[in-house]
């Protein structure tokens, strides 16, 4: 019972006002970083000011250093004056040269900075200031030094330059120098310790947070803190006795538990006889299979500690599968269809669940659930046979359709072809050897080939606007398909003497889509044309009728009629009736369209298109 005790007193301790904990934790971790922030920002502060106070250290080291230059050039410049030995002159004018170079270099860097001797450049216009009024004082005296180095270098060795004006020059601005260098010093150090007020201030803040941040805590971490401390202990003592009382109730869940399994043991073995399942190890090993499994599989006794593939199929390849998927680590259930092959040389396909089962860290296993589909998978295999061979079906019909299609388009080139050729072409050799063989001498004659020109020539306009007309008219893209359906009885009225008549029922003209107007322009030019050709009709009449959305078409004809049973039996290439109502039903059926057919023999035929209006109408005003 200690064992049980334990678990349920260590998951209070962790649970118990977490979120409070956790609240808390994260104030006392802010506080703690906002305090090592102002100590980080305090010493960033202070090695700031350390560095600064090194780079004023060095020029104020300088500024003092250019005082005392300025007299080392005075005493310099007066010892070369009274130098009456020529051997010495050279060491001195050499000292004062290079006591020149030094203080002009270190006067300009003050000013604009010289990494070679450590000088930042000056950014304080006070200071620039006074070094601007110091630079005329600084620069007489670099001058008339220069000029009296200049001489002595330049001197001969019997002759000593006359230097005083150089040296009263020098003297009259080295008292003035001084004390404007006096003025700089003293402001580099007045500004060094106004920099050093400032860092105090700034330490002074950063000490004021960091106390502040100290009594914050105290206030709203450590106080409260303490009071979850005191409610904790109090807390896990109630849990104690809340654990005492769980333990009694504990005693009667096993109880209960004791009776639930054997009513599982009952219930196991039902589905023993009833179900296809099995529990199997982690590395596969079979641990139990239900009977009807067993039987399933044509096995008399329970294996154990044999591999589930072993089990199931005889094959080889099929094991090898079945070893892959079963050592497949997955926490998600896992449903395949296998093949199998039993003892009995039965081929059965199974439905296989696998589901793995964590029953404790240690003790993991798989339960196997199966059913047996072998009768769906021939019914599948059954489907899939018929539904490639009706494919293979629709393919072919479709390669037939494909080379009709092509056939007839070249059986319409070659119609073309042929009435360009009988007519067109005839016309035009007629034409040119009745104007060769015109003898301007035979007058009576001449006037009767002329005649006959001009006739030929008619008939040959008429010939080249039938052609043309046949091929595209112009109408139908212009205006649509009721100008075009009426100038296409008008024309062949006039072009074959038959009595083609147009009767419009639709109020108003529409357009719709172009490639509609087309196909519907066709078969009624197909279906008028094969009237005129075959049905020795004395009237044919083109009816056209538009009833909400339904556009219809439709052609009659007084003639001899024909069987309409023929229409049923596959088009042969070289019938030219045949592929042109293959044509007409190809094209309606490509716009979705519908077409009948009505004929009896002896009394006339009725063609009739129907085409739903899928698109919004477009008025055509004034058309």
């Amino acid at each position: 019972m200690a064992k049980q005790e334990r678990p349920y007193d260590n998951g209070l301790h962790r649970g118990l006002d977490r979120e409070t904990f956790q609240r808390v934790r994260k104030w006392y971790i802010f506080a703690l970083a906002a305090i090592a922030i102002t100590v980080i920002v305090a010493q960033i502060l202070i090695q700031q000011h350390l560095d600064s106070q090194l780079y004023d250290s060095r020029v104020i080291n300088v500024a003092g250093r250019q005082r005392a230059y300025s007299q080392k050039l005075v005493k310099e410049a007066l010892q070369l004056s009274s130098l009456a030995d020529s051997k010495n002159y050279k060491e001195v004018t050499d000292a004062l040269k290079q006591t020149l170079h030094v203080w002009k270099v270190s006067h300009l860097g003050l000013q604009n900075g010289n990494d070679s001797i450590g000088l930042p450049k000056e950014e304080n216009t006070t200071i620039l200031k006074l070094f601007q009024n110091l630079s005329p004082h600084h620069a007489a005296m670099v001058m008339s030094g220069e000029e009296i180095v200049e001489s002595f270098q330049n001197r001969e060795d019997s002759i000593v330059p006359n230097i005083e004006l150089q040296l009263q020059n020098i003297l009259a601005n080295e008292q003035p120098f001084l004390q404007k260098m006096d003025a700089i010093v003293n402001e580099y150090d007045a500004i060094s310790k106004q920099q050093l007020q400032r860092l105090k201030l700034k330490e002074y803040l950063l000490l004021g947070v960091s106390l502040l941040i100290l009594l914050l805590e105290l206030l709203f971490i450590f106080r409260p803190m303490s009071i979850q401390i005191r409610e904790t202990i109090s807390n896990l003592i109630q849990g104690k006795l809340k654990s005492e009382e769980d333990n009694r109730q504990i005693k009667k869940i096993f109880k209960e538990k004791e009776e639930s399994l054997h009513e599982l043991q009952e219930l196991n073995f039902a589905i023993d006889n009833a179900a296809l399942f099995a529990d199997i190890s982690m590395d596969g090993s079979t641990s139990f299979i239900s009977k009807k499994f067993l039987n399933l599989l044509g096995e008399k006794e329970k294996p154990t500690k044999t591999h589930l593939s072993e089990i199931l199929t005889q094959d080889e390849g099929q094991k090898q599968y079945l070893r892959e998927i079963l050592s497949f680590k997955n926490k998600n259930i896992r449903t395949e269809e296998i093949e199998i092959t039993t003892k009995l040389k039965e081929r059965i396909w199974l439905e296989m669940s696998i589901i793995p089962i964590y029953q404790s860290r240690e003790k993991q296993s798989i339960l196997i659930l199966c059913s047996d589909i072998t009768e769906r998978k021939k019914t599948q295999d059954k489907v899939e046979q018929l539904t490639k061979q009706n494919y293979e079906e629709r393919m072919k019909q479709k390669q037939l359709q494909a080379s009709q299609v092509v056939a007839g388009q070249e059986e319409e080139r070659k119609r073309i072809a042929k009435d360009i050729h009988d007519g067109i072409g005839q016309m035009l050799t007629a034409l040119r050897f009745n104007i060769e063989s015109i003898n301007p001498k035979q007058k009576e004659k001449t006037e009767e080939k002329i005649a006959y020109l001009k006739k030929l020539t008619s008939e040959l306009i008429k010939g080249v606007r039938t052609a043309t007309f046949n091929l595209t008219p112009p109408e139908l893209g212009d205006h649509g398909i009721f100008p075009a359906l009426q100038k296409m009885t008008q024309e062949l009225s006039k072009l074959t003497s038959k009595k083609v008549l147009f009767e419009n029922k639709a109020k108003e003209p529409i357009r719709f889509d172009p490639l509609a107007e087309t196909n519907i322009y066709r078969v009624t030019q197909e279906a008028v044309n094969n009237a005129i050709k075959y049905s020795e009709a004395n009237y044919i009449l083109v009816k056209l009728n538009l009833n909400e959305d339904l556009l219809s078409v439709v052609i009659d004809d007084d003639g001899k009629g024909f069987d309409t049973s023929i229409l049923d039996k596959p088009p042969k290439n070289n019938s030219e009736g045949g592929m042109g109502v293959f044509f007409m039903k190809e094209r309606i059926g490509y716009i979705n369209g519908r077409l009948f057919f009505n004929s009896t023999i002896g009394e006339g035929t009725r063609v009739t298109i129907n085409y739903k209006l899928n698109q919004e109408k477009e008025l055509v005003h004034g058309a």
